[in-house]
């Protein structure tokens, strides 16, 4: 099923305020539609990764807490924000990184979506929501079985849900965003005001370079790469309010990335926050949900328990929705032998295997692929917001692209497997926290601009 298809299935009939009826005349949503479309954008952006990191962030860097939430802002943030201009700019993933190659375009493309789809992003948003719903059920009731069919239900509401893309704006808009936002405030707030702790001296990771970890921790969000392909929906249903023309589509996307930025920024500081007072008052906390689940219970008893995970059941229910959505619709498009609701079922039910391995397995596979995705995502998406100078000298887009992915493939597939193997890489300036990819960078984009220049019988 085409794009141009389920928009027109989805919601033909609305109209943007305002918008003329001229052909070809240029449309734009007022500001009621676009904060709406921004806020389906963070609904889909916001999920388990979101709401665990920010607080494990502050109760380990605690005294550090600032410079680490910056670090962490840029890559949680920062990036996936001009990641959706980018794409915006560019049309769509394929086409941005097709300025590197048809083939890699195509093998980037599929395990950007298979790595924030079924393999990962997908599988984590239930076992996540499982693991704040367990405490919660009846004492005697098997784990595995509860598991099980709570991921087939989980699963089948967001199946339906995927069903009908051009719809997304509504539900998780209007309905699951403000509710998500309001649940969190409730618990920020109460642990601003009420603070259960002092913050606490700085802890490892982040006594070494606080920013730098902070940065590099905000990989497991996977924001950047689902940026890269979330515009594929939010054009849908911005077609659906009837813009039509790709620049104004591009202007409405990039508009919604911004409302989206926002929102997030303002709830990560306030998670972060949750985090840092928290630390004390549970010392031997391992991971952000019991953070959470601490901060919730110890203000409100019970009630904060419900509370915290009805968050965590709307947030991964949310993000579960978009990433089926946006994978089936990119697969429907590139291998349309199957259909976008067979596609949609494909992930759906592998997905749903998957999330049965439980979270830590799923955690401990993501680390090393979002290792080897990061970088060039990161370069592309930085080569992207300056795509005017970068095509004046297009081998650019080849050496750095290229040099990147290689270093951070190979560095991944040791650190994975042969950890304590040497690799020249490792001589590379801030190899030792993980940025060994950037002097590469520097040095093949100097060099793919020389390779230009003489193709062009140009100097410099």
């Amino acid at each position: 099923m085409s794009q141009a298809t389920m928009a027109q299935a989805g919601n033909a009939t609305v109209q943007t305020a305002g918008a003329t009826d001229e052909a070809g005349a240029r449309k734009r949503l007022d500001l009621r539609k676009s904060l709406l479309v921004g806020m389906t954008l963070f609904s889909m952006f916001f999920g388990a990764g979101n709401l665990i990191l920010p607080p494990l962030l502050g109760a380990q860097a605690g005294e550090a807490a600032v410079p680490a939430m910056i670090g962490f802002l840029v890559t949680a943030i920062g990036f996936p924000v001009l990641g959706i201009v980018a794409v915006a700019l560019a049309g769509d993933l394929p086409k941005l990184a097709g300025r590197v190659n048809a083939r890699f375009a195509l093998i980037f493309t599929v395990l950007v979506y298979l790595s924030i789809g079924p393999c990962l992003a997908i599988p984590r948003t239930s076992s996540t929501s499982f693991e704040m719903l367990a405490p919660l059920l009846p004492e005697g009731v098997p784990l595995n079985v509860a598991s099980i069919a709570f991921s087939v239900a989980f699963f089948a509401v967001a199946y339906a849900l995927a069903m009908r893309p051009g719809k997304l704006t509504q539900v998780l808009g209007r309905i699951c965003a403000p509710a998500l936002i309001v649940l969190i405030v409730i618990i920020a707030v109460s642990s601003i005001a009420m603070p259960l702790g002092e913050p606490t001296p700085v802890r490892a990771p982040y006594d070494n370079a606080a920013a730098v970890q902070g940065f590099l921790n905000g990989y497991q969000t996977m924001d950047l790469l689902a940026a890269l392909n979330f515009g594929i929906v939010i054009a849908l249903n911005i077609r659906s309010f009837g813009v039509e023309r790709s620049g104004d589509v591009a202007f409405e996307i990039s508009r919604a990335g911004v409302v989206a930025g926002v929102l997030m920024l303002l709830i990560y500081c306030g998670l972060g926050f949750v985090g840092v007072v928290t630390a004390a008052y549970m010392p031997d906390a391992q991971n952000g949900a019991q953070l959470l689940t601490a901060a919730a219970t110890g203000h409100f008893g019970l009630a904060g328990t419900i509370i915290i995970a009805a968050i965590f059941f709307i947030a991964c229910l949310n993000v579960c929705t978009g990433l089926i959505s946006c994978c089936s619709t990119y697969f429907a498009e590139t291998f349309p032998k199957l259909p976008y609701a067979v596609w949609a079922a494909i992930f759906a039910v592998f997905s749903c295997v998957v999330s049965n391995f439980g979270l830590t397995a799923i955690l401990t596979f993501s680390v090393p692929l979002l290792n080897a995705l990061y970088p060039a995502a990161i370069v592309l998406v930085i080569m992207g917001m300056l795509h005017r100078a970068c095509d004046r000298v297009p081998y650019v887009w080849k050496w750095v692209v290229g040099v990147v992915a290689v270093e951070s493939v190979i560095v991944s597939l040791r650190d994975a497997f042969f950890a304590n193997v040497w690799l020249p890489f490792d001589m590379l300036p801030l190899a030792d926290i993980g940025l060994g990819w950037l002097a590469p960078a520097l040095v093949a984009a100097v060099i793919g601009v020389v390779h230009s220049l003489a193709r062009q019988g140009r100097s410099l």
